[in-house]
């Protein structure tokens, strides 16, 4: 009894598997655009931690003479999302002064400039693809009346980004291993230790918060019930099981049998007033309803 509650209690933060135990549901608009923003978001982190991660002094290793330097592989990418993400009807990239630099240059900036850089290529791809939605992608592109943007997007292009950041993903995570580093897919969940809380701390949470949607995982809104239960916090989604929230810090709980927290938010006169859900890199806020 105790692996199957474990297994039910699982699903309460697993999109999949909670929908796996529900009715089909119709098919959702932009499901597909749906799809590449979460291998994007994905990736796209992943690949950050992975050059926060890797040392200065590393990022000139490549291991044979004709394969990119991280350093080249962090400007690639940059250049890359810009050039991919343009075509995706938005505004084009403003390139400063040092973009006029070769790219042999450019591939030796400080570690710093080269991940900021990146990050900001990535947070440019992400605003181009908040606009899109499946109407827009074919095979064809053609300017249209409404503003400067595309009105067809060809899904090829699509395709190359989301796979640009995998494949690149893959080659530095090699790299990382061939340097004795784990890359950041590779870690294991960060150990979490449960605090106490007084028990008129825990009941200023109790109430119904509303989740909304899944911005990349197509997960749909529901209703989270907190509640106490013997001298525990408890939160229960809208036709899935319970499940125990355990404080580590006054305001900051987790699931112990799955990745995911919850952080619960006070305005300021320290009322209770949501919570953000955070699970597989993604943040989702619910509102206090009552």
């Amino acid at each position: 009894m105790r692996c199957m509650r474990w297994t039910t209690v699982g699903a309460v933060f697993v999109p999949a598997l909670l929908a796996a135990q529900q009715p089909a549901p119709a098919p959702k608009h932009d499901a597909v655009v749906m799809s590449f923003k979460f291998f994007a978001a994905y990736f796209g982190r992943e690949l950050v931690a992975a050059f926060d991660s890797i040392p200065a002094r590393d990022y000139g290793y490549r291991p044979t003479p004709t394969q990119r330097t991280i350093g080249n592989i962090a400007q690639h990418l940059e250049e890359a999302n810009y050039g991919l993400c343009g075509r995706l009807g938005t505004a084009p990239h403003a390139e400063t002064a040092n973009h006029s630099l070769a790219d042999t240059a450019m591939a030796k900036s400080p570690k710093d400039t080269l991940v900021a850089r990146l990050r900001a290529s990535l947070a440019y791809c992400d605003s181009a693809l908040s606009r899109l939605n499946d109407e827009q992608l074919g095979d064809a592109v053609s300017y249209g009346a409404r503003g400067a943007g595309l009105k067809a997007i060809p899904a090829r292009t699509l395709v190359g980004f989301v796979t640009d950041l995998a494949e690149h993903y893959s080659q530095v995570a090699s790299y990382m291993r061939q340097l004795g580093m784990v890359p950041p897919s590779a870690l294991p969940p960060k150990r979490r230790v449960a605090i106490e809380l007084p028990l008129d701390r825990l009941s200023s949470f109790v109430g119904t918060y509303d989740l909304p949607p899944s911005a990349f995982q197509g997960a749909p809104g529901v209703l989270l019930e907190v509640r106490i239960l013997d001298g525990g916090l408890y939160v229960k989604p809208t036709g899935a099981p319970e499940a125990r929230l355990w404080p580590e810090s006054p305001a900051d709980f987790f699931v112990k049998e799955v990745d995911a927290q919850i952080r619960f938010t006070r305005n300021a006169s320290g009322a209770v007033t949501g919570l953000v859900l955070r699970q597989n890199g993604e943040d989702r806020v619910a509102r206090k309803v009552r």
